[in-house]
């Protein structure tokens, strides 16, 4: 009897605790990856996460990017938000300046992830000095070369500087459409590679004035060589929107060099005539801009230890590299050599250049100050204004949107 007593006993213990046991965290999770980058992230990074961590269960909610800012607005103000969302790398300060995500600096393991999170795609997740988010994915543009067009000029290799490159600038040919290279545009995405790479600089390293930086001599003397570019017909009318643009223009051989990003190639058909390489430097600099997306916790998060250990297998490289199947490309400084590049000859390209890559302002005031970039570059390379003047008044009106 007291065998069986003993039995029982154990047994009523063992049934008391199951439900503790089994209990799980639920954690939801807004993304907007593609169809094809959600399928490797349920099938192989998911369940590579809740098999490490049985406790946690992730309910992964695919929302539609159009619409999404003002959704994760909506969803916090009424106390309905998720725990975590991937958004685009320009929300992230206008959401933490709203009050709508955690602050992550005093978090355990922070430091140590921030040491080795690639600096361009970590400083996309400040706001006023603090960090609301971790760098999920990554991309840049680097520099895409027709080789046929090169040996026209006289190039047997890609030139690794842009002083190689204008060496031959004379052979353009702009009567017969032949440019030496395009600039895809006068907005900021396709303006910061050259005037970062040329020297120039948009504001101090702490994001916090533009007076002194957007229109100093180094930023003046990069515009103008950007505008002396145009005017002597070196590169192609696409900078201010006319054809023929940058994908029809190198591959008909318009052009020798654009400076385009991975997308470029995500058909997957060999494109052996269009190698990929870092931007041609200029005194030692080949510095390009970052884009991607971000992750980070909702303010008040009822599940923050729960998000957290998430995040944190976010970074490892159980999750980011199956992802790169998916076209996805890690943030994480110790993952660059392991990403295999055997189907993808021209990612170590953008491997390369990401060391270097720097990010749009990190401001929540950043789509004003894209409108007053974008518009005094076209302005400058337009004529319409001198460049000094024109980079004065854009600092003076960023200035006062730094401060807020």
């Amino acid at each position: 009897m007291k065998k069986v007593l003993t039995i029982v006993l154990a047994l009523a213990l063992l049934l008391s605790l199951a439900p503790q046991a089994l209990a799980e965290t639920e954690i939801t999770f807004w993304h907007t990856y593609s169809e094809g980058e959600e399928k490797v992230f349920l099938e192989e990074v998911l369940p590579a996460f809740e098999a490490a961590n049985p406790d946690i269960k992730v309910n992964a909610i695919r929302m539609p990017y159009e619409g999404l800012n003002q959704q994760i607005i909506t969803a916090v103000a009424g106390d309905v938000a998720p725990d975590l969302i991937r958004m685009d790398i320009t929300w992230v300060a206008q959401m933490a300046k709203l009050g709508a995500l955690e602050p992550l600096d005093e978090k355990e393991g922070f430091s140590t992830l921030l040491t080795d999170a690639l600096p361009g795609p970590m400083a996309t997740t400040q706001y006023k000095g603090m960090h609301y988010g971790l760098p999920l994915n990554t991309n840049t543009t680097a520099a895409v070369f027709n080789m046929e067009r090169l040996k026209e000029l006289g190039l047997e290799e890609m030139p690794a500087t842009m002083e190689e490159l204008l060496a031959v600038a004379d052979k353009a040919d702009a009567a017969n459409e032949k440019w030496l290279f395009a600039v895809q545009g006068s907005y900021n995405w396709a303006m910061l590679p050259f005037l970062w790479t040329l020297g120039g600089e948009l504001t101090d390293d702490d994001f916090s004035i533009a007076t002194g930086y957007l229109n100093s001599e180094a930023t003046v003397k990069a515009m103008d060589t950007i505008k002396g570019w145009y005017d002597a017909q070196i590169i192609g009318p696409c900078i201010l929107g006319e054809e023929p643009a940058t994908w029809g223009g190198i591959e008909a051989g318009n052009y020798a060099m654009v400076v385009e990003g991975p997308w470029f190639y995500s058909a997957d058909e060999p494109k052996p005539n269009n190698p990929a390489t870092t931007i041609p430097t200029v005194d030692g600099r080949s510095i390009s801009i970052v884009g991607g997306e971000d992750l980070v916790m909702v303010k008040n998060s009822k599940n923050a230890d729960a998000a957290w250990t998430f995040m944190q297998f976010m970074m490892t490289a159980d999750a980011q590299l199956p992802m790169t199947k998916a076209g996805m490309i890690p943030t994480m400084s110790s993952l660059l050599e392991k990403v295999d590049v055997t189907a993808s000859p021209w990612l170590p390209a953008y491997l390369e250049q990401l060391k270097t890559a720097k990010p749009r302002t990190p401001s929540a005031e950043w789509p004003t100050i894209e409108e007053i970039l974008n518009s005094t570059f076209e302005s400058i390379l337009r004529g319409a204004v001198s460049t000094q003047d024109g980079l004065d008044a854009a600092a003076a009106q960023i200035d006062a949107l730094l401060t807020e």
